[in-house]
């Protein structure tokens, strides 16, 4: 099947995110982010225009008249003068390192327009995961790229712009046959496709970087209870992100990056990032974990069985409520965490390794596949100065920092002293007024020395106090790119 002349005709019908936004409205377009059509569809009613009828086909999933629709080959079913839709497909805008793109995404239908729950084959297209992957993704060029559970091909896409080898791997063949199409409907080359479990597609082989959206989920392994092939991964618990941690070291090469997302389990007490601490310390890789969010067994459950397709209030919702409980009470869950993982495997052995385990859960800025980059470049520069070399430095700060002070009435001295990122992780710091007064004459001229001695001298305090007091938090700001080498 050739999808060119497809990606022409809709291309040719302006079929974009913005065009299809302006065609229902803000207020649709919203509704249909949670999951509800109809303000879309009556905003639509009536429309015969080329662009009307592929939103209504390919997005709202609706059948049209054959005689308003141009070829589809491959998208449709004809029955009787009517087109149905055999596939999902969305317009998708980004921009990365490389620049500013668009493509067409194609997944399966989902629960809305099918009319019933989605099978456990069912393959997803662009979800917040996997939103989330891409804005990770360290956008560096490098020779191979793995890209490990690629589904409808997403991760392996976005690879492909910076690598010039690119291999995806699924258990599923259906999400192996829709990455193929995505990848001919955009024109994008250099991707092989590989069908197996995790690693097996690729055993003795390494990469420059790995991505995962692994299917992370934690499904009861109870009967009846289903499995959805692009979130479960057929493990118990939280084994599967414990299989890809471990797995990694020997997939990637010297100073080759991992990034995945994933679901970690708090157990009677033992902390989950503490868990994934001590997966971990199985390995020799360095290590940043990020948690994002905590939620509770219930809420968890519930979550999932709805994505699913099985509504609230129903006999069956109640019945796998009940499995997933009963799952997480038999092994002691008492919470499941999410995040972000990067691993690397070190360039140079016998150097310190990086393992920062962190909860990391306000809003965040832009520019994360940035940050993450510089964060790691940063510990290398950082692991091989002692904290006199690293006095003897020039710093300056970062241009997206800000400094936020509040003084009680009356007072000449400030009670608080925050210093702010604007972008990345979009950090918060407490500063003490030393802290403060380093960071705001690091302008690059003077060495961290040079200038805790002048603010000393101001404060009436010993240079080489001060300096001891802070030069720990300074070796923070540099990793977290408040201070920039």
């Amino acid at each position: 099947m050739h999808f060119s002349s497809l990606r022409s005709t809709l291309t040719d019908a302006g079929f974009t995110v913005d065009a299809i936004d302006a065609l229902w409205g803000a207020e649709a377009a919203a509704a249909l982010h949670r999951g509800h059509r109809l303000p879309a569809i009556r905003a639509t009613e009536g429309r015969t225009d080329t662009l009307a009828t592929l939103a209504r086909l390919l997005v709202l999933g609706l059948p049209v008249p054959v005689t308003d629709l141009p070829a589809l080959d491959g998208l449709v079913r004809i029955d009787g003068g009517i087109a149905h839709p055999l596939l999902d497909v969305r317009p998708y805008d980004f921009t990365d390192a490389t620049g500013p793109a668009s493509w067409f995404i194609a997944s399966d239908l989902g629960e809305t327009a099918l009319g019933h729950k989605i099978p456990e084959g069912h393959v997803l297209g662009i979800g917040g995961a996997s939103l989330t992957l891409s804005g990770l993704m360290i956008g560096r060029p490098v020779a191979s790229v793995l890209d490990l559970g690629t589904g409808c091909g997403i991760q392996a896409m976005h690879a492909a712009r910076h690598a010039a080898r690119v291999v995806a791997t699924d258990i599923s063949a259906r999400a192996l046959e829709l990455s193929a199409l995505n990848l001919e409907l955009n024109g994008i080359d250099g991707v092989e496709l590989r069908l197996g479990s995790l690693f097996e597609p690729v055993a003795g082989e390494r990469f420059d970087r790995i991505v995962s959206n692994p299917p992370f989920v934690i499904t009861p392994r109870t009967d009846g209870v289903p499995s959805y092939e692009y979130r479960d991964g057929g493990m118990v618990g939280d084994a599967l992100v414990e299989h890809v941690i471990r797995g990694a070291e020997d997939h990637l090469t010297s100073g080759g990056v991992a990034q995945l997302l994933g679901n970690w389990e708090y157990r009677d007490g033992v902390d989950g990032l503490g868990r994934v601490r001590d997966w971990v310390a199985q390995t020799g890789l360095d290590a940043w974990v990020v948690e994002r969010e905590l939620q509770d067994p219930a809420l968890y459950a519930e979550t999932w069985i709805r994505d699913g397709g099985t509504r609230p209030g129903t006999a069956e919702f109640e019945r796998l409520y009940a499995a997933w409980l009963d799952d997480f009470a038999a092994r002691g869950v008492t919470g499941i965490g999410f995040g972000y993982i990067t691993l690397r495997r070190p360039l140079f052995p016998g150097t310190p390794r990086l393992r920062r385990f962190e909860r990391v859960t306000h809003a965040l800025g832009s520019g994360l596949s940035l940050s993450i980059a510089a964060s790691l470049d940063a510990w290398d520069w950082l692991s091989v100065r002692s904290d006199a070399e690293l006095a003897a430095a020039r710093l300056t700060v970062a241009t997206d920092v800000t400094e936020e002070r509040h003084y009680w009435p009356g007072d000449e001295h400030p009670a608080v002293i925050t210093l702010r990122q604007g972008g990345g992780f979009a950090r918060e710091v407490q500063a003490g007024t030393a802290l403060a007064a380093v960071v705001g004459a690091s302008d690059g001229d003077l060495t961290i020395g040079q200038i805790c001695d002048a603010v000393a001298q101001l404060l009436e305090v010993d240079g080489d106090e001060l300096l001891g007091e802070v030069i720990a938090e300074v070796r923070e700001l540099v990793f977290t790119g408040v201070l920039i080498p």
